[in-house]
């Protein structure tokens, strides 16, 4: 993110600009944000602003997402490597509770990485309002290399014979998410309105065995 100079100092000027700017995108979303509420959240004038992020909102909106969607990439692939090693794929008796075990830590990422999920939120309400590099840049920061991580782990698991990816391991993982977190998701509305427990049960629960009932592998005795 460093623009120059003192790298250290501006690095750290930034990181405190962005942190501070991460709250007002998560409120008022990209198009509503003014630079001079995001000037003063981070406690600057909007000529510092500019000095630090010349391109302006474009430019600070975008190193905000990209800098917490690698925090999340980063949690999110951990859970996959833990929950779906290929390395230490699960026994064919407990796969069903490991992806039910696995989906609820996903989505509990949502309240661990609240501001986050609320710049998401925003980017699909004003996709066509977010400048098309941002978007990339998202993409390619945090869903891009999450997919590439979870469609590798159903690969493994098709290596292991638990699941039939069909050729498709990417395909698998979409529809692993779809079905496991989806939902939650929307009704959730990305973590705002946190669903009562035994309904995020029953949503985990019954999209993990949708999944089953259209992957898993059905060995004969």
């Amino acid at each position: 993110m460093s623009t120059g100079g003192t790298p250290d100092k501006k690095l750290a000027k930034q990181i405190a600009i962005a942190s501070a700017s991460c709250g007002v995108f998560g409120r008022e979303g990209y198009a509503r944000a003014s630079v001079d509420a995001l000037a003063a959240a981070a406690g600057v004038s909007t000529r510092t602003l500019y000095n630090y992020f010349p391109d302006g909102k474009a430019m600070l909106f975008a190193t905000v997402v990209t800098w917490t969607s690698a925090q999340v990439r980063d949690a999110q692939i951990a859970q996959i490597e833990a929950a779906l090693n290929p390395e230490r794929p699960p026994r064919s008796e407990d796969l069903e509770r490991d992806l039910v075990t696995f989906s609820h830590r996903v989505i509990g990422l949502m309240t661990d990485y609240a501001d986050h999920f609320a710049l998401v939120r925003h980017i699909h309400a004003e996709a066509d309002h977010v400048p098309s590099e941002v978007l990339e840049a998202w993409a390619n920061a945090g869903p891009g290399p999450v997919s590439r991580a979870l469609a590798d782990a159903m690969s493994g698991l098709d290596a292991a014979r638990l699941i039939d990816v069909r050729g498709d391991a990417m395909l698998a993982g979409a529809h692993f998410m779809a079905l496991t977190s989806h939902s939650i998701v929307q009704l959730s509305h990305y973590g705002v309105l946190p669903l009562p427990k035994e309904q995020t049960d029953h949503l985990i629960a019954g999209g993990v065995a949708a999944f089953l009932r259209a992957y898993r592998v059905h060995r004969a005795d």
